[in-house]
């Protein structure tokens, strides 16, 4: 617990520091203004996201999805008019210096923009480091309230996830005594206190929150805790292969026919990761499933194939986060609004840009996009109902 609070401090730390020293911002965007080689030609763009560890599943899908945005966008006018240059990052949670190799990457690489795709706990040390330095693109799904100018997120909130889909659960599935399991950090404990308050409006209870280090393996007592206060309905907040970890535990113990599971962050190759036979009863609240029979999707899944061919990554909602976060940098810059002076005003319009769910953007609190309930069938997510 002292991990969680004293990272969800330094997230708040360096959002109050950039707020409040907007002269060391300017000097430091003039500073490295004249260090910086002029490139009229190309602008860097840094990727982070996981490569390895317990988030690293989801690394080859959101890479080869931001690799089909910037081929898209080359092929156009790259962004503001120069060619975009992909830097990879590796914004693993369990690298103790991922901050210092970001820094020496923006100076080498002179990154002009960062669109990052992985967990809040990275989120945080990003803002710590850099945040209210340069345009910051955060695309996953995660917990809200990310106020650091600068810092834009794309991805779905508690509210716009969790409070439709615990009410549904409630009525079709009777979903009603409820136990959160979560990895210790930012994002599941602050979804999991909002979801107490949709639990609880829905009639139902929470009998407890468990939280346990990012790469745990043996989930034996969250398991027998679940059965001694018979909860029929378990909300799974665990990254990557931790998830896979759990529900298969979660299967191989029997417990699918006594609770239904919900997660937020479950795509397709943690669902092949589970296994077929483990899958009875989950359920997973998002706006994009890689089988949406939409125009947009569909025409992406050609763009897809046609640039990574058969044997490309499977796409995912985590994955296509990536390919939006890469064209919203460069709506953003295409609109003039890259600059410090200017990151206010996007609060201020609706921003659009290229998104398989038909996303816009008007601020990091306003965000359109739809949120699908979709009920695991083996390998595969069957969508329900549209929220």
């Amino acid at each position: 617990m002292g991990k969680h609070w004293n990272g969800h401090y330094r997230g708040i730390d360096a959002r109050i520091s950039c707020a409040h020293h907007p002269k060391k911002v300017r000097a430091w965007q003039a500073q490295r203004a004249l260090a910086l080689p002029g490139d009229a030609q190309h602008i860097a763009i840094g990727l982070c996201m996981a490569q390895d560890g317990a988030a690293g599943i989801w690394g080859p899908s959101a890479l080869a999805s931001a690799e089909l945005a910037v081929a898209e966008l080359n092929q156009r006018n790259g962004i503001a008019g120069r060619q975009v240059r992909l830097v990879c990052l590796n914004a693993c949670d369990e690298s103790a210096n991922f901050e210092d190799e970001l820094m020496r990457a923006i100076d080498t690489h002179s990154i002009e923009a960062l669109v990052g795709m992985h967990t809040s706990a990275v989120r945080e040390r990003i803002v710590q480091s850099v945040g209210g330095l340069l345009p910051y693109v955060y695309t996953p799904l995660y917990e809200g309230g990310e106020v650091t100018p600068g810092v834009f997120t794309l991805g779905e909130t508690p509210a716009q996830q969790l409070r439709p889909a615990i009410d549904w659960l409630s009525r079709q599935e009777k979903a009603k005594r409820w136990l959160f399991v979560g990895n210790d950090y930012v994002w599941p404990r602050v979804s999991h206190r909002l979801a107490h308050t949709y639990v609880s409006q829905s009639g139902g209870e929470v009998l407890d929150s468990m939280y346990l280090p990012i790469g745990t393996q043996d989930f034996s007592a969250v398991l027998d805790r679940l059965q001694s206060v018979q909860a029929d309905a378990v909300l799974v907040s665990l990254v990557g292969q931790d998830a896979i970890t759990f529900n298969r535990q979660f299967g191989h113990a029997g417990l699918s026919r006594r609770a239904v599971r919900l997660s937020c962050a479950i795509e397709e190759n943690v669902l092949m990761g589970i296994g077929a036979d483990k899958t009875e009863g989950l359920y997973v609240a998002a706006s994009y499933f890689a089988n949406l029979q939409t125009d947009a999707n569909l025409a992406l899944h050609e763009r897809f194939s046609a640039c990574h061919g058969l044997r490309a990554p499977v796409l995912n909602a985590l994955g296509q986060s990536a390919y939006e976060g890469m064209h919203f940098m460069a709506a953003v810059f295409d609109h003039n609004l890259h600059l410090p002076d200017h990151w206010s005003h996007i609060a201020k319009r609706n921003l659009s840009y290229q998104s398989a769910r038909g996303a816009s953007y008007s601020g990091n609190h306003f965000k359109n996009s739809p949120i699908y309930l979709a009920r695991a069938n083996g390998h595969q997510f069957q969508v329900v109902t549209r929220f």
